[in-house]
């Protein structure tokens, strides 16, 4: 059996980083491993045991270049509306599409987070 662990963003400033995930998705650290080069984060929320894992790197001088941002990570919430009106007051939702009923925030390095709502998405609970 897989199952998906996590998925890596690397970020410029771990502390604005974690303040981001945490006002506009609620999610929480699980658990860390800081060494003398970098730090690694593990964010989590309290559903699907899915983590966001946020890579520091202490000598890094420049943001990442993010290419064509082509790629993006997707969310499902029961709370659309509630969510999307934290993210217009957050002044962090970077596109909409309401024909597919669905919006994107960008993060403070520029990675792409998708919002979904739970009825246009048929995610299935996580079972162990």
């Amino acid at each position: 059996m897989l199952r998906f662990a996590h998925f890596n963003f690397n970020v410029f400033n771990l502390e604005r980083s974690l303040e981001f995930y945490r006002k506009a998705l609620n999610l929480h650290v699980v658990r860390e491993t800081k060494k003398e080069a970098f730090t690694i984060v593990y964010l989590m929320e309290d559903t699907t045991g899915f983590e966001l894992e946020l890579t520091w790197l202490k000598d890094r001088t420049e943001p990442y270049d993010l290419g064509e941002k082509e790629f993006h990570l997707a969310l499902v919430t029961d709370e659309y509306e509630r969510m999307h009106a934290l993210h217009r007051d957050l002044g962090c939702i970077c596109f909409e599409n309401p024909a597919m009923g669905i919006y994107f925030i960008e993060d403070p390095d520029g990675y792409w987070i998708e919002i979904v709502p739970a009825k246009k998405h048929p995610i299935k609970e996580r079972t162990a």
